[in-house]
Formats: structure tokens, sequence, C-alpha cells
């Protein structure tokens, strides 16, 4: 699977890679609006971040 560029529906920026770091010390990558509009990160099933090990 292939996916183009995101963009800020806000600015139409488009977004850029970024790492969250959570209190428990795993890090969660996202994709952020470099303008601090917002952050979007991988989808969760039962309560886990999915990943790719690819």
């Amino acid at each position: 699977m292939s996916v183009g560029t995101m963009t800020c529906g806000t600015c139409d920026k488009e977004l850029v890679h970024d790492t969250l770091q959570l209190d428990n010390g795993t890090a969660v990558d996202i994709a952020k609006c470099p303008d601090g509009h917002g952050k979007v990160k991988s989808p969760q099933c039962c309560g886990e971040d999915m990943s790719c090990g690819v």
C-alpha cells in the first residue's frame, strides 16, 4: 500500500514526521502540522498502537 502527501486541513501545509514520547517511555510515530494546528498518529487496536515491522 502507498500513501501520498497528507496536508493540514487548516493551512494546507504538508504534515511532517515526528515522534511522541509517552510517559511509559514508548515512542509513537506521528505526523504533525508544521504550524501547530494538530497531529495524527497511527490507529489503535484493542488499546494498543498498531505498528509495522517493515
